[in-house]
């Protein structure tokens, strides 16, 4: 739970000071981040998820031969002093107010996310020394951090170049509320919702129900130069933003590094979220094609979680061990309670039975813990709030229409409601669409008896997120 409540504290300041820039928020108070700090990024299974940073105990000095350490120049410079007062959708650009009270789109104060870090510094090293003190250096190969990172395909390595420190105490409150409608008839009955507070000082708010104390001088972001590591342990720094690390295939033959390319180029957005969706177009056929009671059950397990985005976290991150490191006992390594991590179990367990009784032909890259994975790693990505609206839309008639907006979005953005093919759209059933579309950077307009979409410019992978995971629950929820 505190960790939780630092991690989203530190997001939501790294997304307000430096959104889509290089900053990495600190994700738990026992990681330790120095300059020079070793840091693992972890690629992850599908292209558009963020990496995962994981800080080790080592620095640069510890892997390297010799016994002459390197001595950064950091230099020490004023941040920002950050005080923010934020609805639950600050980010997404749906208001808060749309999971509690009537849709007036108005501000109140029960409905605030406050973050007050006071005044932030930066530590930086001085790079251009760092890369002449580094220019002749080699790696201990042999060193345990180096032969477990290099073992994984998608793992690289970077060191901490600068941090973002607080130089004042500050105190965390995460504050539970219970839900109440939306009006125009609109229920929007999700469980709960949570509210981050972050104060200077001890200034916490009476209706809190967990506090926390983060002493000054704690780091809260920082940034990375990865490593391009040879096979000899020479290595170079990647200096440009746009050139990634990784290690290079001993042998005379393969030289090429280790790890997942970039992005495709830039195209229309449309054809180009069409053409991402097609690249998963086989899990969304499998996942339909399952028998109707596999179906039905795998939805009921899923369908709950999706309004609780730390349950969605605690399921990727088993997923992701299962996948890719074909961990049997990963839902050990998680610090969920006992009721979520049944609720895991029961989804694994469920998945692991359709993927052994072999339902449904699958080509050999393709399971359904696969397409779970899919599934829940598109939830994963998408902010809280989206994740509530999708909550409260998970009924086979409202993911049907959505499914077929998913259509129009990707195709010529345009869905004429007349159509015989098209299912009734209802102006409740619009109304939550709408703001659910809106959270991932596409607006929906009527025009007469035709919808409009269109995809924000800067929208990222946002549409694509939202479009996998309507689709998939879709495919599941025709029985």
């Amino acid at each position: 739970m505190r960790e939780e409540m630092f991690a989203t504290a530190t997001r939501n300041l790294v997304e307000e000071v430096d959104h889509g820039g290089l900053l990495i928020p600190v994700s738990s108070l026992n990681d330790v981040i120095d300059i020079l700090t070793l840091v693992v990024k972890r690629k992850r299974f599908w292209f558009w998820q963020k990496p995962r940073h994981l800080p080790t105990d080592f620095t640069l000095n510890d892997i390297l031969t010799g016994d002459t350490p390197i001595e950064p120049v950091i230099t020490e410079t004023d941040f920002i002093k950050f005080n923010g007062t934020y609805g639950d959708n600050i980010h997404s650009g749906v208001d808060a107010e749309l999971l509690h009270s009537n849709v007036s789109l108005k501000g109140k104060d029960s409905l605030k996310l406050q973050s007050y870090f006071g005044s932030l510094k930066k530590e930086e090293v001085h790079v251009q020394k760092l890369l002449h003190e580094s220019k002749s250096r080699v790696l201990d190969m042999s060193h345990s951090l180096i032969q477990q990172t290099k073992e994984k395909k998608r793992q690289v390595l970077g060191i901490v170049k600068e941090r973002i420190m607080t130089t004042t105490p500050c105190s965390v409150i995460e504050e539970v509320q219970q839900a109440g409608q939306c009006g125009a008839g609109l229920s929007f009955s999700c469980p709960r919702t949570t509210k981050i507070s972050l104060k200077e000082n001890t200034s916490l708010s009476k209706d809190s129900n967990v506090t926390m104390e983060i002493p000054s001088h704690t780091a809260v972001a920082y940034g990375l130069i990865e490593l391009e590591i040879k096979y000899d342990g020479c290595f170079e720094l990647c200096l440009m933003s746009d050139t990634t690390g990784g290690f290079e295939v001993d042998g005379p033959v393969k030289r090429g590094l280790l790890g997942v390319t970039g992005a495709s180029p830039h195209a229309h957005a449309n054809s180009k979220l069409q053409e991402d969706l097609q690249i998963h177009h086989e899990y969304f056929h499998l996942l339909s094609s399952l028998p109707v009671t596999t179906k039905s059950r795998l939805f009921q397990q899923l369908a709950p979680i999706i309004q609780d985005p730390a349950a969605v976290r605690e399921l990727q991150t088993v997923l992701d061990h299962v996948c890719l490191d074909q961990s049997s006992s990963a839902l050990d390594d998680i610090s969920a309670t006992e009721p979520p991590k049944q609720k895991i179990q029961a989804i694994l367990d469920l998945v692991k039975q359709c993927d052994k009784e072999g339902s449904v032909p699958t080509v050999e890259s393709t399971s359904v813990l696969t397409a779970i994975h899919l599934i829940i790693s598109s939830l994963d990505e998408m902010t809280n709030d989206c994740l509530a609206i999708l909550g409260v839309c998970c009924s086979q008639a409202e993911l049907q229409t959505m499914d077929q907006l998913v259509s129009c979005v990707s195709g010529k953005g345009e869905l004429l409601l007349s159509s015989k093919d098209q299912t009734p759209l209802t102006e409740d059933v619009f109304e939550k669409v709408v703001h659910l579309f809106a959270s991932s950077n596409v607006s929906l307009r009527k025009d007469g008896d035709t919808v409009m979409t269109e995809i924000n410019p800067e929208a990222g992978h946002a549409p694509l997120l939202l479009c996998i995971a309507v689709r998939a629950l879709a495919s599941l929820s025709v029985c």
